[in-house]
């Protein structure tokens, strides 16, 4: 039989060649998911009773023939009979799985193919390709040839008396990477290694117990030994019942989806949906640190375990994007080379699900627990706050590897920053942890200024800014570790959402003033002598950089201090970390306040030195003291400063 293939154009495949698919290398992808479909339809005649032959062994064969120039491709499914092949495959784009589908609806076994255009990705890599294919039905085998044009062969083949198909591959001069074993190893472990039937490829080497040699000790020795590489995992994790599972088969899974990554995961959340759509997967939470990991592409897209992407974003909120893991759904719309996501309703259904489950497992990881039992929830909150309590909860063992997420999640989905508000925790610079809720209560009595706002203190580093928490301590405040680079930006989003609150950095004020209540601390000079002391300082000091205030302090406190106003330092960080619309903030030197605690007996000294020299040598010390406190005395200023102390002492 000779014949034209039906389609619309003579030009179809130019068209196929250069613009269907976006990467050459997922012909093979195409094709063993035709073989994958191929093997689950004659499963489904099987189970139905309707094929009741042997099904043998199902294994897909891939064989590269580099001297012939061919790959092949191989399954025992179906196959074809040659009025099938006439409809399949000489009428371009007439699906056979959609056929096959109408009319098998509840078949339990997953197909692949939708769009019967897989097969003629082949041309993208060939100068010919054959068909050699037996119906499990009753009927001749086929052989069918095609050089890359509409004009096609096809007769019986009478050599070729097994079920199945083969499909082979001629493969074109500029397409020879394609005939080395390491190009197609490496296609079939990126699109192949999950697919639901199992694929051979040639032979690799294992070691075993020998069955003739044994040591010394009469142990068997380890020899080489050839056997067939079956490089796939028909089962993977994601498919089985998270009952099954352990802690040990999530993280051996978590390291077969990368095996470069040797960190082990936090823990991970299994997804299994099948109403109002299909939805399976695993996704992991890495450690997150100080800094949101650039390489975000760590989530792998499938569908009915055929790999597609992991370019997910649209699939997966913005946030999830530092997670890590595997998705598989049949109902995500793709283009009709499988690459590219299409915008769909299902899409943004599956987004706000997973953000969800993900929500769903981190509040019931905030549930504290004790000597291993769950705790109610007003169990729970009866003793949170005890000193002696034991209590604690799984989240807390993990909330410094994962607060940068749960607050990247915050800022940019409104949903789960509702969810969140509930499980968020603080962390004091002791240590202890604390719900949003639960720290308020804590602090308000104490904390609450004059007008009735309740004041977080806070700390953005422990070591950097000891002196001034050991300051506010002392007073008897209560202060908070903030140290992620989000953190101004969610200190912003925290001030909206609780109710008549702000957030302090211990340096950004004295102490007094960090908490300003309506008593005041008498003044030890008078106003002509503040305005005789104001010059002097602003003299020996850099006024581009430093605001000198002139403020009535504890006589114990420091006679001089270097604060930084809260909200200027605030929104330089939080204009450094946007990335736009707050340039301005960025642009701005930062800028320190000179605080002179005029009670203290050593301001009183400088006040009242004649010699000039002496009291310009005195401000200079009291002035290098409180930069050297805050770190920024550095340089010559420093050296000097040594210098100076010695003298002096």
């Amino acid at each position: 039989m000779e014949g034209k293939l039906n389609v619309q154009t003579e030009n179809i495949f130019p068209v196929i060649k250069k613009f269907l698919y976006s990467d050459h290398e997922i012909f093979l992808r195409e094709l063993i998911s035709n073989a994958v479909d191929a093997t689950q339809k004659l499963k489904t005649l099987s189970t139905r009773g309707e094929f009741k032959g042997e099904l043998g062994d199902l294994t897909i064969d891939v064989k590269l023939d580099p001297k012939k120039k061919t790959l092949t491709v191989s399954d025992r499914g179906i196959g074809m009979t040659a009025d099938e092949v006439e409809k399949y495959i000489n009428q371009i784009a007439f699906s056979g799985v959609t056929d096959f589908m109408e009319k098998y609806k509840d078949s339990h076994e997953p197909l692949i193919g939708h769009f019967g255009l897989g097969f003629y990705s082949a041309f993208m890599v060939s100068d010919k390709v054959e068909i050699f294919t037996k119906s499990w039905k009753d009927e001749p085998a086929q052989h069918w040839s095609c050089e890359g044009n509409p004009e096609f062969t096809m007769e019986e083949d009478k050599k070729h008396t097994d079920r199945g198909t083969d499909i082979v591959l001629h493969i074109a001069d500029d397409c020879k990477e394609f005939l080395e074993e390491g190009t197609v190893l490496q296609l079939l472990k990126k699109y192949c290694r999950f697919m639901p039937v199992a694929i051979r490829f040639g032979e690799e080497t294992v070691w075993v117990d020998s069955e003739t040699d044994c040591d010394k000790d009469g142990k068997p020795k380890r020899v080489e030994k050839k056997q067939p590489r079956i490089i796939n995992d028909p089962d993977p994790a994601w498919k089985k019942s998270p009952s099954s599972l352990t802690d040990e088969d999530y993280k051996k899974f978590y390291h077969e989806l990368f095996p470069m990554n040797f960190e082990e995961p936090l823990f991970q959340i299994h997804l299994n949906v099948d109403y109002p759509f299909n939805l399976t997967g695993i996704l992991y939470f890495p450690k997150v640190r100080k800094t949101i990991d650039p390489n975000r592409n760590k989530i792998q897209l499938y569908c009915n375990q055929v790999f597609v992407t992991d370019q997910v974003e649209g699939v997966v909120p913005d946030y999830l994007m530092l997670l890590h893991g595997v998705l598989d759904s049949p109902d995500i719309p793709l283009n009709v080379s499988r690459s590219y996501l299409q915008s769909d309703g299902n899409v943004k259904k599956i987004s706000q699900h997973i953000s969800k489950k993900v929500a769903d497992k981190l509040e019931e990881m905030s549930k504290r627990v004790e000597n291993g039992e769950r705790r109610t929830e007003n169990e729970a909150d009866a003793s949170a706050n005890s000193p002696l309590s034991t209590l604690h909860s799984p989240l807390e063992e993990k909330w410094d590897d994962i607060k940068i997420f749960v607050q990247y999640g915050m800022l940019t989905d409104e949903k789960f920053c509702e969810r969140a508000m509930k499980f968020y925790l603080l962390k004091g610079v002791d240590g202890t942890y604390y719900t949003l809720d639960s720290y308020r209560e804590k602090i308000k009595a104490l904390q609450t200024d004059k007008d009735k706002t309740v004041c977080y203190l806070y700390a953005s580093d422990a070591e950097e800014e000891h002196a001034y928490i050991e300051k506010v301590k002392a007073k008897g405040y209560d202060v908070l570790l903030m140290d992620s680079p989000l953190e101004s930006h969610f200190i912003n989003l925290l001030e909206q959402k609780l109710e008549k609150s702000r957030f302090v950095r211990v340096d950004s004020d004295t102490v007094e003033k960090l908490i300003p209540h309506d008593d005041a601390i008498p003044e030890k000079l008078s106003k002509e002598e503040k305005e005789k002391l104001q010059p002097i300082i602003e003299g020996e000091v850099d006024k581009q950089k430093f605001t000198v205030q002139l403020e009535s302090l504890e006589e114990s406190d420091a006679p001089m201090q270097v604060t930084q106003s809260e909200f200027m330092r605030r929104y330089r960080e939080m204009a450094q970390t946007s990335g736009g619309g707050m340039g301005f903030y960025g642009e701005l030197p930062e800028s320190y306040n000179l605080v002179v605690n005029i009670n203290h007996p050593l301001i009183s000294r400088v006040l009242n030195e004649t010699d000039a020299e002496k009291q310009k040598e005195l401000v200079h010390q009291l002035t290098d003291l409180a930069l050297l406190a805050n770190g920024l005395l550095k340089g010559e200023a420093l050296s000097k400063f040594l210098q100076r102390s010695v003298q002096m002492i």
